[in-house]
């Protein structure tokens, strides 16, 4: 499997069209048609954790904060240490960030699970990216072929579910002019076909790479591919996640839950004057979400878990009578790579997907 399919793979599961405006996701280092055997996830691409990849054979990294964030003017060992030392050997790196965390069964569901939360809700919602119909039309021989072209380009995703089409019966008509070479038929004799119809939802993003997919795929000398706009919509996406625990839990349970959860010895615990109450109502963003303890107090948190946060923020947040607890950026995400490997396995095997051992957060509670 080449790094090109890993990556629309990777795409599929979180689109970037979900990322924030600042971020840069996606394949972001690498030779798109290099093969792969091994993928190794982690949350930063340090040097040890490049040492690691090499170390075990992989031609390509998943690191979720990206290697390249703000423009870089050169690559050298001084400048990019750790992309040139990846270009060297010749492996790939691809990034999902913020994509993972706004994306259903990304970094803020597995961090929902982590505190018992079974059911969620967005903490900031965030608009569905655009979307569009594509139609076109294949004799019954090439429903399969070209409706997998089209899936393995990105479209057919809805919510949680891929590979989703509907097809219906009906008869087309073509007159191929002098110089044509139809599939079916000759040249300069009016023809009517059988023919199955195809739609499927698809990102208007990747519009342009299904059409030429389909394209490809389709025995036609001229298939048409027809797109129909969709009529922008909320989608029960964001950042962050807001819910109730199934039963009340006490703020030292809670805490005992999230370090055996995310496997650290400490966390950062503001506790409210007088005590926390016990729990009914969580709030959770991984990473540096300090700024949304505000959303998670209006949506009636009495905890709220993150990565970080800043002094003052904690202090008014404390002083609303909501518990805080900060377990470290990165303690906060790297729980979501076990998850991603298990569901991304059966769809990008036979390769291996391995977690790095070497990534960890840059800080330590002593």
């Amino acid at each position: 499997m080449n790094v090109d399919t890993i990556s629309n793979v990777l795409e599929e599961f979180a689109p970037a069209a979900l990322a924030c405006e600042w971020d840069n996701v996606g394949l972001l280092v690498g030779d798109p048609a290099a093969e792969v055997s091994r993928v190794l996830f982690c949350i930063d691409l340090t040097e040890a954790v490049l040492d690691e990849a090499i170390e075990r054979g992989c031609e390509m990294v998943m690191a979720y904060h990206p290697v390249i964030f703000r423009g870089i003017k050169s690559v050298t060992p001084a400048s990019a240490p750790v992309v040139f030392r990846a270009m060297q050997h010749g492996i790939a790196i691809h990034s999902m960030h913020t994509a993972l965390d706004v994306a259903a069964g990304g970094t803020n569901d597995v961090l929902a699970e982590v505190v018992g939360l079974s059911q969620s809700q967005p903490l900031e919602p965030v608009p569905a990216p655009p979307e569009c119909k594509l139609v076109v039309f294949v004799p019954r021989d090439a429903v399969e072929s070209v409706s997998a072209a089209a899936f393995s380009a990105g479209a057919g995703r809805i919510g949680t579910y891929r590979e989703c089409s509907f097809t219906s019966e009906g008869v087309g008509t073509f007159y191929g002019e002098e110089g044509s070479a139809p599939a079916i038929g000759e040249a300069q004799t009016a023809q009517r076909v059988p023919e199955i119809r195809i739609e499927m939802i698809c990102p208007v993003s990747a519009v342009d790479s299904v059409q030429a997919a389909m394209t490809a795929a389709h025995p036609y000398e001229t298939p048409a591919v027809d797109v129909y706009p969709l009529q922008p919509q909320m989608a029960p996406l964001g950042m962050g996640r807001i819910g109730t625990l199934d039963s009340p839990t006490s703020l030292s349970t809670m805490v005992d839950r999230i370090k055996a959860a995310l496997g650290v010895e400490h966390v950062l615990l503001g506790e409210p004057a007088g005590g926390a109450r016990e729990l009914s109502r969580v709030a959770v963003a991984a990473g540096s979400a300090g700024d949304s303890f505000r959303a998670a107090m209006a949506a009636g948190a009495e905890l709220y878990l993150t990565g970080e946060m800043r002094h003052h923020d904690v202090l008014a947040a404390t002083g609303a009578g909501m518990a805080v607890v900060c377990v470290c950026h990165s303690n906060s995400e790297r729980v979501t790579l076990a998850k991603l490997t298990q569901v991304l396995a059966p769809q990008l095997a036979p390769v291996e997907l391995l977690v790095s051992s070497a990534c960890r957060d840059p800080f330590t509670i002593v």
